[in-house]
């Protein structure tokens, strides 16, 4: 495990490195050259990373918080199950693909913060309502899985989507189920049985 904690890598030609798991926090990449690299399990915090190519890079399972992305290119590039993900990194789409992964490692909390941020990016993206009131009742919260799955359904409704619609209701009602209890850290594609196709479609 390489520590490169501050270490100056400015416009550094890094493409397919291996820097799987290293300490990068503090170091400057800026305009740094690290498409195809791999960075798994990496401490990038409070890196300087502007203007850098991140194509094709492997960054799961990463350290990201407070991390400098501003410019990147970052087509193709793997973000699963890593923290504090810049937004500038990805589209909605993007962040409810890693939450729904992350939902069915069985994290629903790291799951509810892509959610979060898919949200952030693009307030009316229903299917991320869905998904994060599934999350929520995992976390024994009821009620703020049955306000997403309600603000999911009108989304729907406005644009036409009467599957999503119907999605939405179904979560509804297996939320009031009084005798379905879901287990915390049970694995979500299950959990949601019928809802899981029509989740995953979303992801596409």
């Amino acid at each position: 495990m390489a520590n490169l904690s501050g270490a100056n890598l400015n416009g550094a030609n890094l493409s397919g490195a291996n820097l799987s798991r290293a300490n990068l926090s503090g170091a400057d990449l800026s305009g740094a050259n690290l498409s195809g690299a791999s960075l798994y399990g990496a401490n990038l915090s409070g890196a300087k990373m502007s203007g850098a190519n991140l194509s094709g890079a492997d960054f799961r399972d990463s350290y990201l918080v407070n991390a400098n992305v501003t410019g990147v290119k970052a087509s193709a590039a793997d973000f699963q199950g890593a923290i504090g993900i810049p937004l500038q990194v990805g589209k909605s789409e993007d962040f409810y693909r890693w939450g729904v992964a992350e939902a069915d490692k069985g994290d629903p909390t790291g799951a509810i913060e892509h959610f979060d941020q898919a949200l952030t990016l693009k307030p009316n993206f229903a299917p991320a309502y869905i998904a994060r009131g599934a999350a929520r009742f995992q976390l024994s919260d009821p009620s703020g899985a049955i306000q997403d799955a309600q603000i999911a359904q009108r989304l729907f409704l406005a644009q036409g989507n009467i599957q999503g619609y119907q999605t939405a209701q179904a979560l509804i009602q297996q939320v009031q189920t009084p005798a379905f209890k879901p287990k915390n850290g049970s694995n979500f594609l299950n959990f949601l049985g019928g809802l899981a196709s029509v989740l995953l479609q979303f992801a596409l």
